[in-house]
């Protein structure tokens, strides 16, 4: 099975949704961030979690009284599945701590991005996870070498402000 390009079968919806994705990782990290300015990491991280639980516990219970849970006729989720908290938390700690940093949050979120796309594209070439593997080109590697070298722009520049 190979994967076809998201330019193949275009989805505005699902770009948009990305995009959006991505504005709301920033104020998250902002949002983050002050809470551990205030207190520290940890205490940012249990307040995320905390509220994020709770809204899944009112939509969960939303969806349950619309009959829109379904959990029949489907597999059970890879344990590993359940990491995807652990790691949350640990994003939120670590992002805490950078945004408070001369990274701020401009250099915090772009550095985030090159780890981001280093580690999907070890997962994409691998099949990390259960995903199907992907070949990585030559595009990939540019595109890798220009969010880099973009990130360096941001933290670079952003030491020295006009």
């Amino acid at each position: 099975m190979t994967a076809t390009s998201p330019l193949e079968n275009p989805r505005p919806l699902v770009f948009f949704a990305a995009f959006s994705a991505g504005g709301l990782l920033t104020l998250m990290v902002h949002f983050n961030g002050e809470l551990a300015r205030y207190g520290n990491p940890l205490f940012s991280s249990w307040t995320a979690h905390g509220t994020g639980t709770i809204a899944a516990i009112v939509f969960l219970g939303l969806l349950y009284r619309r009959g829109r849970v379904m959990t029949e006729g489907r597999p059970p989720a890879p344990l590993w599945a359940y990491l995807g908290g652990l790691s949350g938390a640990a994003t939120v700690m670590l992002s805490s701590t950078a945004v408070n940093s001369p990274l701020a949050l401009a250099g915090t979120l772009s550095l985030g991005l090159s780890g981001q796309a280093i580690f999907s594209l070890a997962a994409d070439h691998w099949g990390l996870f259960g995903l199907p593997k992907r070949r990585l080109t030559a595009r990939n590697l540019v595109a890798l070498a220009l969010i880099i070298a973009g990130s360096a722009l941001i933290i670079l520049e952003g030491r020295n402000p006009a």
